[in-house]
């Protein structure tokens, strides 16, 4: 979702893999791939390229704890392409490069999105925006095909109320440009699984109805949709009550679900009532993950509140994410290790 753009790399180089005898002395119980893993369940963070690049702790976590990534920046339009034709691949390179030599999953996010989109793109002529965003999907997944084995081809093209968002795509393109983008890039990579991915849309609730009405459209007309990702940004007093019922749904198309950018923010400072609130959050949304058979991965929207995107984006709240600023783990870590270690329900492709 909504993060800020990345800084410069440090000196460090985020490609080597991490030494697994370092990993297992600084964290003797068994991973959360590993947990996972007894489940079927990928289990995914997103990821800070600078970050990995300059912080050898939140490498460590980042190539021990987790079986997945998703670029939290270095795969959006404004990072890949920020002048017309000249493509910038090198911190999405990195990520993938990082995760073959940590035996992970990459998660492409984002194709088709309102925000972070390059300046230039405002200068195009609405005649040429069909064009111009067919190429930029197509070259995307073309360049990681093999490498990347899941999409978010859409993200966040739907309001509130269940209709479409009003967005230049919307207004240039008509409401088919959604099924064009998951034909275009199932044309580039026909072996990747392609998701539609969105936020508030935990709950049955008026948006997720929209959701549900257009995936099931696009699933009646023949549209490669594979999956749907709800994002998961959650907060301590907003806790989803629906939403093992709501991903049942999806399930009931055939698609894939995954829980794709969860965080649970709160009020800060925090203080030992709001951090059990938040670990319920995530016990929550992680049980109705392995309680649905076709949700498939459940990823994190960055572990340690050290470079967390929620205090620059809600103002007077952070304290989102499983570690601390310090790489101390909360409750909530906990919650998630306790949840992986019970039964859930099989995995279907």
């Amino acid at each position: 979702m909504h993060a800020v753009a990345p800084g410069p790399a440090g000196e460090g180089s985020p490609v080597a893999a991490v030494a697994p005898a370092a990993a297992a002395a600084a964290m003797p119980e068994p991973a959360l791939r590993e947990l996972a893993a007894r489940h079927g369940l990928a289990f995914g963070t997103a990821v800070d390229m600078a970050a990995l690049a300059s912080d050898p702790v939140y490498r460590e976590w980042v190539a021990s704890q987790f079986d997945s990534v998703t670029a939290e920046n270095a795969m959006k339009w404004d990072v890949l392409e920020p002048t017309r034709g000249r493509y910038e691949w090198g911190p999405a390179d990195e990520l993938v490069a990082f995760a073959k030599a940590n035996r992970q999953a990459v998660r492409g996010h984002t194709l088709v999105w309102h925000n972070q989109n390059p300046a230039w793109l405002a200068d195009v002529p609405v005649a040429e925006l069909g064009a111009v965003l067919k190429a930029h999907v197509q070259t995307t997944v073309r360049r990681f095909k093999g490498d990347v084995g899941q999409w978010d081809v859409v993200n966040e093209a739907v309001e509130a109320d269940g209709t479409l968002r009003d967005t230049a795509w919307l207004r240039a393109l008509g409401p088919g440009y959604i099924a064009d983008a998951f034909r275009w890039a199932h044309e580039a990579d026909p072996d990747a699984l392609l998701f539609y991915n969105d936020y508030d849309v935990e709950d049955v609730n008026a948006k997720s109805d929209g959701v549900h009405d257009l995936v099931r459209r696009l699933v009646r007309e023949g549209v490669p949709i594979h999956g749907v990702g709800v994002q998961g940004h959650c907060s301590v007093d907003q806790a989803p009550r629906t939403l093992r019922e709501n991903l049942g749904r999806f399930d009931a198309l055939g698609l894939r679900t995954a829980v794709t950018e969860v965080d649970v923010r709160m009020a800060v400072p925090p203080d030992p009532v709001k951090l059990e609130a938040q670990a319920d959050v995530y016990r929550t949304v992680l049980r109705a993950c392995l309680l649905t058979p076709g949700c498939r991965s459940f990823t994190v929207w960055g572990y340690t509140d050290r470079y967390s995107w929620v205090p620059g984006w809600f103002e007077g709240e952070g304290a989102a994410d499983i570690l601390d600023e310090h790489f101390v783990a909360k409750p909530a870590l906990r919650a998630l290790r306790d949840g992986l270690s019970f039964g859930g329900t099989s995995r279907r492709d």
